[in-house]
């Protein structure tokens, strides 16, 4: 990671930087003298730094967790050839502060709601009344969680809001199919753009800021695509949705993936279920691909991506 955004506005003036950051971690230890020090990791989404608090004490201070949203004032000093930053001020963010989440973690370029409207709305639009009222039953239930999700750990859209960006990022291009292909049945085609990766609520623990450090239990024995189709299942017994739609939909989540080695026990076997499985695997390659070329100069490789099947990518110069 780089600087963090705070430390470079304060340019060469490294007393009295102030700003918001979060808390990666905070743990109170004591030192050679007996007295308690906190010792943290601060980030925004520049970077992230040491930070310590010295002659720490809980109730004068406050405690801070992982995740946690912060203000702090200090210093830079340098420990062992490392910039380590001295913590003068520290307390919790306040709703007044107006924090602008996008500044301190990586967040999806469109706002949460706003994404979350479009694909409600363009479900709103649906003849298929059945299609509708799965869909929408499935986000309304699930809002809050979607508007922050993430679309993985680690991998494509791995960033606040990153399975709504995803999603809309896909029903976009579906949009813009569909015409080219107007045997298909569009409908059914945007329910399983829309529901694919629901599931990956279920899958992923996703902390109250947007970001996922790893799987619920139910995620590592099942994974998200056995949740989804659990999911339709059992709502569209609880909206009494005609049995062949639920099993179309179901299909699509189990086949998106495409094939076995990627997690999918069947091969799309009907049109709007290979274009489901198209689009979701160019929507994360592309994502992969700009991710990684990002720092690449033109002219020059990248280093190998393991995501992408462990090959270098080249920043050409037509960009």
């Amino acid at each position: 990671m780089g600087r963090m955004r705070l430390l470079e506005q304060a340019g060469g003036n490294t007393a009295g930087i102030e700003g918001f950051c979060i808390v990666k971690s905070a743990l109170v230890k004591v030192n050679s003298k007996g007295s308690a020090y906190l010792d943290m990791i601060i980030a925004d989404n520049e970077g992230e730094i040491d930070a310590k608090l010295w002659d720490y004490d809980a109730l004068r201070h406050g405690v801070y967790d992982p995740d946690q949203v912060i203000k702090v004032r200090g210093s830079i000093n340098i420990w062992k050839d490392a910039e380590q930053f001295k913590i003068d001020k520290i307390r919790p963010a306040r709703d007044e502060d107006g924090v602008d989440m996008a500044s301190l973690i990586p967040s999806a370029p469109f706002d949460g709601e706003w994404m979350y409207r479009e694909l409600y709305d363009t479900a709103e639009t649906f003849e298929n009344d059945d299609l509708r009222r799965l869909t929408q039953y499935l986000m309304k239930n699930n809002k809050e969680l979607l508007l922050r999700a993430p679309a993985a750990v680690k991998l494509h859209h791995s960033m606040r809001g990153g399975l709504l960006y995803h999603t809309y990022s896909m029903l976009r291009v579906a949009k813009a199919v569909c015409p080219l292909y107007p045997a298909l049945n569009h409908e059914l085609l945007y329910t399983g753009v829309i529901l694919h990766d629901i599931a990956k609520l279920s899958e992923l623990t996703i902390g109250k800021l947007g970001l996922a450090p790893g799987y619920t239990v139910a995620g590592q024995l099942l994974g998200h695509i056995t949740l989804g189709v659990a999911a339709v299942s059992s709502t569209c017994e609880l909206l009494d949705i005609p049995e062949e739609t639920g099993i179309l939909v179901q299909h699509m989540i189990l086949a998106h993936h495409g094939v076995p080695e990627f997690g999918s026990p069947r091969p799309p076997m009907f049109p709007e279920a290979a274009v489901l499985a198209t689009l979701d695997l160019l929507d994360a390659r592309i994502y992969e691909m700009y991710d990684a070329l990002k720092t690449v100069p033109q002219g020059t490789f990248s280093e190998r991506i393991w995501a992408l099947d462990n090959r270098q990518l080249y920043q050409h110069h037509l960009r």
